[in-house]
């Protein structure tokens, strides 16, 4: 039951964190969404550094992995919005920010990871 609650609580927290941040800068970005853009590749870097710590000598424990990797930031990103706003853009006949949004997160969100993962190791 245990790892349940941690995951539950780490997904709260951070689906309301990624809530308020995509509220608050989408609003101003209409043709990028940006909120959705920085959730995404900050929950790509945390995600990378925090398993590069469960991965370099147990630095971090099962139970953390769960609040935080699993929980928090399962919660804090969002793939489904990301498709979303994909399908507005196209919607729109945007093609080029439709390309831009997608391209752009999709190869920063994998370097974002290896970056964590990177640092991880130097450390």
């Amino acid at each position: 039951m245990k790892p349940f609650l941690l995951v539950f609580f780490g997904g709260g927290i951070g689906s309301v964190l990624r809530y308020w941040i995509s509220k608050s800068l989408n609003t101003y970005y209409s043709n990028f969404y940006l909120g959705t853009f920085l959730v995404n590749i900050i929950g790509c870097l945390l995600i990378g550094l925090l398993l590069g710590l469960s991965l370099k000598n147990n630095l971090i424990g099962q139970n953390q992995t769960l609040l935080l990797a699993t929980g928090f930031c399962g919660g804090f990103t969002t793939f489904s919005t990301f498709a979303l706003e994909g399908h507005l853009l196209l919607k729109e006949t945007n093609l080029f920010y439709f390309s831009f949004h997608a391209i752009s997160s999709i190869a920063i969100g994998i370097l974002a990871v290896s970056l964590g993962l990177y640092i991880c190791r130097l450390l």
